[in-house]
């Protein structure tokens, strides 16, 4: 099976829900794979959030070309939020 990205929603700055045809779906942080010039304009929100889903590749591009293959997605780890929001609750609450 070619591995596609089937759906896609900007849930953050540099985050990404995304589904893919194998039915795995994820919560993804892009922050780490976005270096050098053609990856550059996605670190403002702004820009991030005209990420579209190119339904005839199967993976997310940006206006500028930016894109990144299926299978690279799929491998980033989760992000789970709830966990996120957990410690900042829990270090304010130490006041650490």
């Amino acid at each position: 099976m070619i591995l596609r990205v089937v759906a896609l929603k900007v849930s953050g700055p540099r985050l990404l829900d995304l589904t893919f045809n194998n039915g795995v779906r994820k919560r993804v942080d892009l922050s780490p794979l976005l270096t050098g010039p053609i990856f550059a304009p996605l670190r403002t929100s702004k820009y991030f959030a005209q990420a579209k889903l190119d339904e005839e590749c199967g993976t997310v591009v940006w206006p500028n070309g930016a894109d990144f293959a299926p299978e690279t997605l799929h491998e980033l780890s989760s992000v789970n939020v709830a966990t996120k929001s957990r410690k900042n609750s829990e270090k304010q609450a130490t006041g650490t």
